[in-house]
């Protein structure tokens, strides 16, 4: 599988990364019949991490844009932004948030310094695996975790080489604490990168899990995210554009016409409709 080194030119001694998930890593019920291809399941899981100079920068200028939208009369009755709704009165979320509060939350990051990675799955080609190794292996049973675990590794392999210190940002995922095992595929990512590229790490490395209500960095990398889904799901590619130039890497694993470790988008190779397997038509 091909790596990409990726130099830094800010030379920072620590580094603050924070990462959410788009779509969910669901494909079985409870009773283990497939869900992919029924209404509400996501095509997609994908999983991402903003790199943020000055986070506290970032959740203070968040909170004053959200303070302001609040006080605004325009907003007073809008569902969204009462207090009571634990919504944008709460915490900027791109999936909740209504157009006009998107927009100005879309203008303040696209003028930020902010690098975002992001990798991508079909839960069709996952659904694929999962049902033949269970008919190889009746005790297999595919956990959602599995999955998610498996992004983390791809998305972080050649992110935490450089660096003196990381402190890595989750968004919490139900009551779970799964710290542990998250900290685990970073340091699995860390190794496989060693072994890759001759470059050991001495990094501290800082696992931290949050609520977004609490985090502007996890707010912000929810942006990026709900850009990368929309360009997914519906092949809606203007909030995807907007945002492109803070893209540093895009890379779908299950693309596979040209590599087998899946095709890789950068700001010399975009991610556009055109440049998709289906030529951007709209997914089944």
């Amino acid at each position: 599988m091909a790596d990409i080194a990726w130099d830094d030119e800010r030379g920072e001694d620590s580094r603050h990364y924070f990462v959410d998930e788009a779509g969910d890593a669901n494909l079985f019920n409870r009773k283990g019949r497939l869900l992919y291809g029924e209404k509400g399941c996501s095509r997609y899981f994908i999983l991402g991490v903003l790199d943020i100079p000055d986070p506290d920068h970032i959740s203070q200028e968040l909170n004053a844009i959200r303070t302001q939208l609040l006080a605004d009369p325009y907003f007073r009755k809008i569902p969204s932004m009462q207090p009571e709704a634990r919504k944008t009165a709460l915490t900027f979320h791109a999936k909740d948030d209504i157009p006009e509060v998107r927009r100005e939350a879309f203008a303040y990051l696209s003028k930020q310094d902010l690098r975002f990675f992001a990798v991508v799955r079909d839960k069709s080609t996952v659904a694929d695996y999962a049902v033949q190794r269970r008919e190889r292996d009746g005790k297999y049973r595919y956990q959602p975790n599995e999955l998610y675990d498996y992004m983390v590794r791809a998305l972080f392999k050649g992110l935490l080489h450089k660096d003196d210190a990381y402190t890595v940002h989750f968004s919490k995922r139900g009551a779970q604490d799964r710290t542990i095992a998250l900290r685990t595929a970073l340091e699995i990512a860390q190794e496989r990168f060693a072994h890759r590229w001759g470059i050991q790490s001495k990094s501290t490395l800082n696992v931290v899990a949050q609520t977004p209500a609490l985090s502007g960095g996890l707010q912000a990398v929810d942006y990026f995210l709900w850009a990368l889904q929309r360009f997914y799901e519906r092949r809606e590619d203007r909030y995807l554009d907007f945002l492109w130039p803070q893209f540093r890497l895009v890379q779908d694993l299950d693309d596979k016409r040209e590599h087998p470790y899946g095709r890789y988008y950068t700001q010399k190779g975009p991610l556009t409709l055109a440049a998709l397997p289906d030529n951007g038509l709209p997914g089944i």
